[in-house]
Formats: structure tokens, C-alpha cells, sequence
């Protein structure tokens, strides 16, 4: 972690000697300025003070970020804020299920998703839409059928994705799938 810390400290140097300006103050500029999404914020930079898009992005995320603190206490509530909430119990059951596999079931929330673990990664959850919760999946051999699709775009290091958008798709074929995908990530 030390080394994206000291990337990301360079780039903000980096910032600061070509426009003259810290973060800190193009990040107090757009509060000023009363810009709250992202786009707007890196059309103004870019527009306004001419600035690179690399660097007007990297402003935009931390003004952004800077205008809506994120807390640590728990994580996995941001994923489903702003419309998702409708998904959590969906999450809580699945989570629930998953961790009854056995007690070496490791969750690890991130920013944007959930990896479900043991020695390695064996599934990741996350709220896609406001309407619907996508599983990641690793099932080597496999193929696609019907609700197990092929992940495609969706994430490289999975080989499936499974889409839920109720209760009702907490189905004995998911757990089959999620049952498959568990023991081969020891």
C-alpha cells in the first residue's frame, strides 16, 4: 500500500507544479464553486484553468470525495446508499449463506464490492444498479448457461457472472454455483 500511497503523493506534487496550485486548493475552489458532479468538475478545470484531464480527474475524485466523506465504520453500507437499498437484505442473506460454507469464509469489503474468500478469492458481490446484485464467480470448466453467463466485462478475474434482483434468486442453483467455486480456492 505504501507504494500506490507514494505514486499517488508524486502525482499530487506533479499537480501542483504544473498549475501553480495544491490539490487542497482546487479541491476548496470546487466547493467555492459549488460543483458537485464529476463530469461538470473535470469540464470545468480542464475549460476554465486548462488543466490535463489526467489531472483534472484526479481533483475532481478527491473534491468529490472531500464533499462526501466516506466512513470506515462500515464500508459495505456505502455500496448500498444512494437508491440501492433495497438490495442489502438481498446481500445480507447471500453473506449469511456463503458464511455458513465453513469458517474459513473470508468477507472483505472494498470500495464498490464485496470479495468472498478463502486462501483465494472464490466470488464477488456487488450492487451494480439500484435494482440489481451481481455475483462474480469462478468456475473453471464450466460453461455458461442461461443465469450463469459468461462474466465477459463485467470483471477478468471472474469466469462467470450470476445477476440477482430478489430474494427469490437466492435459488438452489446459486448456491449449487457458489458451492462449486469454494473449494477451488484453497
Amino acid at each position: 500500500m505504501a507504494g500506490i500511497d507514494e505514486a499517488v503523493a508524486t502525482f499530487e506534487r506533479n499537480i501542483a507544479t504544473a498549475t501553480g496550485k495544491p490539490v487542497a486548493t482546487w479541491v476548496a475552489a470546487i466547493a467555492e464553486a459549488s460543483l458537485q458532479k464529476h463530469g461538470a468538475v473535470v469540464a470545468w478545470l480542464k475549460g476554465e484553468h486548462g488543466l490535463s484531464h489526467s489531472h483534472a480527474n484526479h481533483i475532481a475524485k478527491r473534491a468529490l470525495e472531500a464533499a462526501a466523506p466516506r466512513s470506515t465504520d462500515d464500508p459495505v453500507a456505502h455500496m448500498f446508499a444512494d437508491g440501492k437499498e433495497a438490495l442489502r437484505p438481498l446481500y445480507d442473506r447471500l453473506v449469511t449463506a456463503i458464511g455458513a460454507f465453513g469458517p474459513d469464509v473470508e468477507i472483505a469489503a472494498k470500495k464498490a464490492n464485496v470479495s468472498v474468500r478463502r486462501t483465494r478469492q472464490f466470488a464477488l458481490l456487488q450492487p451494480s444498479t439500484k435494482s440489481r446484485l451481481d455475483i462474480g464467480l469462478i468456475l473453471r470448466d464450466h460453461p455458461p448457461t442461461g443465469r450463469l453467463e459468461a462474466a465477459g466485462s463485467f470483471n477478468a478475474m471472474f469466469t462467470h457472472r450470476v445477476k440477482l434482483a430478489a430474494t427469490d434468486d437466492l435459488d438452489p442453483a446459486l448456491m449449487a454455483w457458489l458451492r462449486e467455486a469454494y473449494p477451488a480456492a484453497l
